[in-house]
């Protein structure tokens, strides 16, 4: 690693910008130099916190010389824009997904994202979980033989603000892409895709004209099965579990609890506490390992991070799961 810090500036302050704040705050090879939010005094909240100057427009950022990467966290229908623009300005940049809500967009950037000199980096950061990173390093490795079949079971406490679901995109789109990524990162090559959504509980987005609860099944182009389970509810909170089964055994991830702690008495056996109720302390690890593997990779030339392309894919499967949902057919997909 490189002495020199990497100067850094984050585009958007909402929720997801502020964990990228708070991973920032906690790499010591980075430094905070510029926050950016069109609602200033959010801007100002996370740099009286973590340092950097404040602006209300990306484009002082850019121009400024003073950062050598940008992370784009604010809403989706900037995020081409704002990857085009760092682009242009010689930056490096990891920007959330997805890179949009509208795949021709996507379209009209990739060749100048696959063609920068500075590095395009896309946000799923589930890949560097340690235990979903550790099952497909060992799948990878011939573990478990062929890998026949991957269920992926990704469930949230509850709904996110109705405001929030309005401009998600879906269900699809915006929850389940982190796990259509994950499916890609052990069976890249995604053929078809059918999906089935309900709505089992949430009139606010039965309004929307989305599920609330969904099943998706991918196929790879080597037969491999993927069954993707979503619901935007769980009592119990987070629920986050994994399973790669193949010719000669299986490698499962289970929930992450606040403690290992278990009671045995009269009434429970193992009782334990409820799993994490927020992503962030679910997935701290893996968000602050995705900035440093960002950091390695501007200082070393090479692209640690889910690239422009993996950005691209996740959301045409995102789209084939979207139409499947309302045909009821397969949906055949080239993802080349």
């Amino acid at each position: 690693m490189s002495d020199k810090k990497v100067r850094i500036g984050l585009l958007g302050t909402g929720r997801i910008g502020q964990v990228h704040a708070m991973s920032i705050g906690a790499n010591p090879n980075v430094e905070l130099t510029y926050v950016a939010d069109v609602f200033v005094e959010g801007a100002k909240k996370v740099a009286d916190q973590f340092g950097g100057k404040v602006t209300a427009d990306p484009a002082e950022v850019f121009a400024s010389g003073e950062v050598d990467a940008v992370i784009v966290a604010a809403p989706t229908p900037t995020h081409v824009d704002l990857i085009s623009a760092a682009i242009d300005a010689g930056v490096h940049v990891l920007c959330e997904k997805p890179i949009d809500l509208d795949i021709a967009r996507v379209e009209t950037l990739r060749a100048k994202a696959n063609g920068a000199k500075t590095l395009v980096s896309l946000g799923f950061n589930r890949r560097f979980d340690q235990q979903f990173n550790e099952i497909q390093a060992r799948t990878a490795a011939g573990e478990i033989g062929n890998l026949e079949q991957l269920t992926i079971i990704s469930r949230d406490p509850a709904p996110a603000p109705k405001a929030y679901l309005e401009v998600s995109g879906g269900i699809f789109r915006d929850q389940t892409i982190h796990d259509f990524d994950m499916a890609r990162f052990f069976v890249p090559n995604i053929v078809e895709v059918y999906a089935s959504g309900a709505n089992s509980f949430s009139d606010d987005i039965k309004s929307l004209g989305d599920y609330d609860s969904a099943v998706v099944t991918l196929r790879g182009d080597n037969n491999e099965l993927i069954t993707i389970i979503n619901s935007r509810h769980a009592s119990y909170g987070y629920d986050q579990r994994l399973e790669a089964f193949g010719s000669k055994g299986a490698l499962l991830a289970t929930n992450v609890s606040p403690t290992t702690v278990k009671l045995y008495n009269d009434k429970t056996v193992e009782g334990r506490n409820p799993y994490m109720e927020f992503f962030l302390e679910r997935y701290e690890y893996s968000y602050r390992r995705e900035l440093e593997l960002f950091v390695e990779g501007i200082q070393t030339g090479k692209n640690n991070n889910p690239t422009f392309d993996d950005g691209r894919a996740a959301l045409m499967i995102a789209d084939a799961a979207t139409e499947s949902a309302k045909t009821g057919k397969a949906i055949k997909i080239d993802l080349a």
